[in-house]
């Protein structure tokens, strides 16, 4: 089964292709540049390079969110447009558990991927593997860093923070943990879209017409418009 991934929910920009045998290619750049324009090139670029057609795809993975609410929206229309037109199923992976896939088996505790969400807010949640599976111990969420740290402080065991986003919360997270506050290496911090690829590669895909991106919280924009329909009434 052939199996494309496509992760445009933050600044990296990420793609994969992977089947039964492993990891067919795997692209990823981590600019700030317009994923809208680029998305589509990356694709067509490695389903060249690997001798692919779209014909040959079984199945899209997308990165669902949370992260840039304009990011997650380019990725999961390209997502659910290729599978609908290809008639292949569509499966949705949490932004953050990509994010603490890539590190997860290879720690010995808990892991907190974090993407920054501005005036100290960060979308995170807790991961850790267990029995060979990556899962949820607390769910994905919008919180204040320090209220984060105060949460993760009643935890007897080291916690593996990754995310290019950590410097800008790293002070807070360190002063309450202090020594318990492990950190990712930079080399770690891009998510990893043939880890996207292998965490969707077995399972069952989604209705496409109502699959929907996980934002956490409204775009800003949005948020403000519905505030002043409010008023108006």
């Amino acid at each position: 089964m052939n199996v494309l991934a496509i992760d445009t929910s933050n600044y990296a920009l990420g793609i994969a292709l992977m089947n039964e045998e492993g990891v067919i290619g795997e692209y990823i750049t981590n600019m700030k540049k317009n994923h809208s324009i680029r998305v589509m090139p990356a694709i067509e670029k490695l389903l060249f390079d690997c001798e692919m057609k779209p014909a040959d795809l079984d199945k899209i993975v997308v990165a669902k969110g949370p992260g840039s609410y304009t990011g997650v929206r380019i990725g999961v229309t390209i997502a659910k447009t290729l599978a609908w037109t290809l008639s292949i199923p569509l499966v949705g992976i949490s932004s953050l558990e990509v994010l603490a896939a890539g590190v997860g088996r290879y720690f010995n505790g808990c892991v907190s991927p974090l993407f920054d969400a501005r005036r100290g807010q960060i979308y995170t949640g807790l991961y850790q593997y267990q029995n060979g599976k990556l899962e949820s111990r607390i769910n994905d969420q919008l919180i204040l860093s320090k209220n984060w740290a105060d949460e993760l402080s009643q935890y007897n065991e080291k916690i593996l923070f990754i995310g290019s986003d950590i410097k800008l919360h790293q002070d807070v997270l360190q002063q309450v943990l202090g020594e318990k506050a492990i950190l990712a290496a930079i080399t770690e911090h891009n998510p990893r879209p043939s880890e996207l690829a292998l965490l969707g590669y077995d399972k069952p895909g989604e209705d496409i017409h109502s699959f929907v991106p996980n934002y956490i919280r409204l775009a800003e924009a949005e948020a403000k418009w519905l505030e002043a329909q409010k008023e108006l009434k």
